[in-house]
C-alpha cells in the first residue's frame, strides 16, 4: 500500500486515539484526455466513482458494485492500485476520538454502454452524473469551490488526486 498523501479535514483530531475506520476503493477510469467521473448537479463538483467496502467484499468486488450504482456502468478490468489516500475527522460517533478513511485509487477500464444509476438517498440529493470530463477542467471546476460554505468533505481529497494523475501522466 502506498500512501499517496494524508490529509485532516480539521484541526485539532487526535488521529492516535480511539478510531473508526472506513475502507473506500475509487476507479481512474481514463480514455484519452476524459476521465469518468460523478459530477453532483447541486454543488458542482466531480468526483472519482467509487464508495466504502460492505462486509466481506474484496476491493475489485466493491469497485465493480460501486461503478456499476454510481455510473451504471460496467468494469472490464482492474489494474494495480495507484495508492492510498488517508483522510482524518472527528468521529460522529462519541466513543471514539477520530474518523480514518482510507481510500484505495485503481486505474480502470468500463464497457462502452452505461445503464441505470442505482444511487443512494444521498446521492440522489446532491444529482450525481456520470461524466466524461478531462482531468483539467475537473480539476478547474473542483478548486472553485475548494472554500465554497458547500465544498462536499471529500473536495480535497480528489483535488489531490487530479493533481497527482496531472503530474504523473
Amino acid at each position: 500500500m502506498r500512501i499517496l498523501a494524508e490529509i485532516r479535514r480539521a484541526d485539532g483530531i487526535n488521529i492516535h486515539g480511539k478510531t473508526i475506520h472506513r475502507t473506500a476503493v475509487r476507479g481512474i477510469i481514463l480514455r484519452g484526455q476524459n476521465l469518468l467521473m460523478i459530477y453532483s448537479s447541486t454543488v458542482g463538483d466531480y468526483k472519482f466513482p467509487g464508495g466504502g467496502l460492505i462486509e466481506g467484499e474484496t476491493h475489485a468486488q466493491a469497485l465493480r458494485r460501486e461503478i456499476q450504482e454510481e455510473c451504471g456502468a460496467s468494469l472490464t478490468h482492474i489494474a494495480d492500485e495507484i495508492g492510498v489516500v488517508i483522510e482524518y475527522n472527528f468521529s460522529i460517533e462519541p466513543e471514539y476520538d477520530a474518523f480514518k478513511m482510507t481510500s484505495h485509487y485503481y486505474p480502470c477500464d468500463v464497457e462502452d454502454n452505461f445503464g441505470a444509476q442505482k444511487l443512494d438517498g444521498y446521492e440522489q440529493e446532491l444529482g450525481f452524473k456520470p461524466v466524461w470530463i478531462s482531468i483539467v477542467d475537473a480539476l478547474r471546476q473542483n478548486k472553485t469551490l475548494i472554500h465554497s460554505e458547500h465544498a462536499p468533505a471529500w473536495l480535497r481529497r480528489e483535488i489531490f488526486v487530479l493533481e497527482y494523475l496531472l503530474a504523473n501522466k
